[in-house]
């Protein structure tokens, strides 16, 4: 009796094969699962592994996965990685992004490019290779962005990997050691700052798949202002809808 091939499982986020779709959704904060499945239907859940959790529902007869891996580049690379071995061929990270080269809190602003200053992108590839995103996801977006009230921007971010030590000074902490963030921004002429976006970028080239990074502006890099929850919300539900309708595009779907 010829046995059946036991389905392909992925090992940290615990999916399956068949429990994932052909496009997703990168989310850091893993409370953003629950509120982004409001806004998918036919929604199956993974169970979460080591905080990990994924979810894949449908927007308009496609299938849509959203994958929450927490902060930093080495483990949003790790679910990518195991998402990209169960099929998906194309990614959007979404999430929050410092606001930088005139762009106000509360402003959507994409990634066409990054610049590499975390580590775990000098594990795909050396220093010198870039980090750009696909530029058929990007007009994608960008279609998608213009049909929406929310200002808007693209241009290059920074990704790095210490967010105390790099990029947001605590009260009372040790001073100046945003130094090198201003700098960039200044001499690159920076759209956003974050930490995952550079590493998935050079990652997802380097494994095949179409990957963009799409966030909400929501702290001042001199000042360190942040955008009230509020303010916060609204963009989230605008952040949620443009990602859904984009991965769920006829013209993504003819592109692959």
């Amino acid at each position: 009796m010829t046995k059946t091939p036991e389905e392909k499982r992925a090992w940290y986020i615990g999916a399956k094969e068949s429990q994932v779709a052909d496009v997703a959704i990168l989310i850091g904060d893993p409370g953003r699962i629950d509120r982004i499945a409001l806004h998918l239907d036919d929604v199956e859940r993974i169970p979460v592994n080591r905080g990990l959790q994924t979810i894949t529902g449908t927007r308009n007869g496609c299938r849509i996965t959203a994958s929450a891996f927490g902060m930093g580049a080495p483990i949003a690379v790790v679910v990518m990685e195991e998402l990209r071995a169960l099929g998906v061929r194309s990614f959007l990270r979404i999430g929050t992004a410092m606001a930088a080269s005139g762009r106000s809190l509360g402003d959507f602003v994409l990634a066409d490019s990054a610049l590499r200053r975390e580590g775990t992108s000098d594990s795909y590839a050396p220093p010198g290779y870039p980090a750009v995103s696909d530029p058929e996801l990007n007009a994608i977006i960008l279609k998608h962005l213009a049909q929406q009230e929310r200002p808007y921007g693209a241009g290059m971010f920074a990704s790095y990997d210490g967010f105390y030590s790099q990029m947001f000074d605590l009260p009372s902490s040790r001073g100046g050691v945003r130094d090198a963030l201003l700098s960039d921004i200044e001499k690159f002429g920076l759209i956003g700052a974050d930490m995952e976006t550079s590493a998935l970028l050079v990652a997802g080239r380097m494994l095949g798949a179409r990957t963009s990074s799409l966030c909400v502006a929501t702290v001042d890099p001199i000042t360190q202002k942040k955008l009230d929850i509020e303010d916060m919300a609204a963009a989230e539900k605008d952040l949620f809808e443009i990602a859904i309708e984009s991965l769920s595009s006829s013209t993504l779907q003819e592109t692959r």
